[in-house]
């Protein structure tokens, strides 16, 4: 039966003692509380030097993020489980979009408060456990140091004397039986130090639930937009192949139409009949391709594409859009969707006589209001589509409310966020 290699400082210590001193676990435990100090210096001179310097004080305050990167990957050296960052990904690439979603998050401050720990308390606290093992290596290597180098006396090493040869061997072995137990203590206290670590600047929540949940969103994400390429795929080859197609077949049967002016017979009724479906067919695709992603939308923006959508609707609607700047396209996308499904719900189920959509700006993100005067109790899980209207916005990030008591009336309230 093969045993499973230990992914921890920790767990190679509780799987046998004998065996963890056989193995690079103590030196790595040593390693990783020495070189704290350096991480520490390193970043005490970087934030003392941008904190002088006025354009660059906002920066200082995130140099917290830098230092606690490095700490999560310094954490390999003693525990092999992964350490991921709890940072959002920013929805927009560059310096600026980084800098806004970094300022805003409250595990930036949470790890400029744990770098300013570490760089006066930890770091140091970490180095002087190192120095203990160290200092019992010393103890046991001193009678070698001393024999491979004559121009030491032992007067001049402190600790050991001058003693008689016989005496130093004795404090070497004593050294000796000493060096496991300290490298147990060491390596428990660096145990709780990574528990204190992975609290700090991963959460509480663990790391893999943590790294499976962020997957998950971006795969969400990514599902959307493969969605909507794909729709805008569709509709362009709707109308520059099919479209066009069924065109010429009814201009074709119109012409025919003409030269059998005139005339009766099965023929006649035939060519009647199929210019009369070929005129059918092709109205049902202008909706079908309309349905898919307007060009209004592309063209004019979110206001026309809704006042599009009101004009279609069998309900009548009250259109109030107040956008001062055009959004960003997903949020456009997904903010016409919302209005169509939603639209499309009061025409079916609700009974309104009067409907309304109300688009605005607040603090960052477009605000949709749809509402109407109907029957009210709407229900996410009686099929009327809500509950793949939230999922849309929880992929944006957004927010979805309803409210919906019986007699009406309903109002469904969006936000989507369009900063970074």
């Amino acid at each position: 039966m093969t045993t499973a290699s230990p992914r921890s400082a920790w767990e190679a210590l509780a799987a046998g003692p004998v065996r963890f001193l056989r193995t690079s676990w103590p030196w790595r435990v040593v390693g990783w509380a020495l070189s704290g100090c350096l991480v520490a210096v390193v970043w005490t001179v970087a934030f003392l030097g941008l904190v002088v310097v006025p354009v660059a004080a906002l920066l200082a305050l995130l140099t917290g993020v830098g230092l606690a990167d490095v700490e999560r990957r310094r954490l390999r050296l003693v525990d092999r489980t992964a350490a991921p960052s709890p940072h959002a990904r920013p929805r927009r690439p560059g310096f600026v979009a980084w800098f806004a979603t970094r300022f805003r998050e409250v595990a930036t401050w949470r790890e400029l408060g744990y770098a300013v720990v570490f760089a006066l308390v930890l770091a140091w606290l970490d180095a002087a456990m190192g120095l203990v093992f160290c200092l019992g290596l010393a103890v046991v290597l001193a009678p070698v140091l001393i024999a491979l180098t004559p121009q030491v006396q032992p007067d001049e090493l402190v600790w050991f004397g001058p003693y008689p040869l016989l005496a130093q061997l004795g404090l070497s072995l004593a050294g000796l039986l000493l060096l496991p137990v300290l490298a147990y203590l060491v390596t428990a206290y660096v145990a709780a130090r990574v528990a204190l670590t992975r609290v700090l600047l991963v959460g509480r929540g663990g790391p893999a639930p943590h790294a499976e949940v962020a997957e998950l969103t971006r795969s969400r994400v990514r599902l959307v937009e493969a969605m909507d390429a794909q729709r805008r795929r569709i509709e362009r080859d709707l109308h520059d192949g099919a479209q066009q197609r069924l065109t010429g077949v009814a201009m074709t049967l119109g012409l025919a139409r003409l030269e059998l002016d005139g005339t009766t017979g099965p023929a006649r009724e035939l060519v009647d009949r199929a210019y009369e479906q070929s005129r059918l067919a092709l109205a049902e695709l202008r909706e079908l391709v309309h349905g898919i992603h307007p060009q209004a939308l592309v063209d004019s923006g979110l206001p026309a594409a809704l006042a599009t959508l009101a004009d279609r609707s069998p309900v009548p609607v009250q259109l109030d859009v107040t956008l001062p700047a055009r959004p960003p396209a997903e949020v456009e996308a997904a903010a016409w969707f919302i209005a169509g499904e939603a639209l499309a719900n009061v025409a079916k189920h609700s009974g309104a006589a009067q409907a309304w959509v109300r688009a605005r700006t607040s603090g960052g993100a477009v605000v949709l209001e749809i509402g109407d005067d109907g029957r009210g109790g709407a229900d996410p899980a009686g099929g009327t589509g809500l509950v793949g209207l939230a999922d849309r916005v929880s992929v944006l990030g957004g927010r979805i409310t309803l409210s919906s008591p019986d007699g009406g009336p309903t109002l469904l309230t969006v936000e989507l966020p369009c900063g970074p």
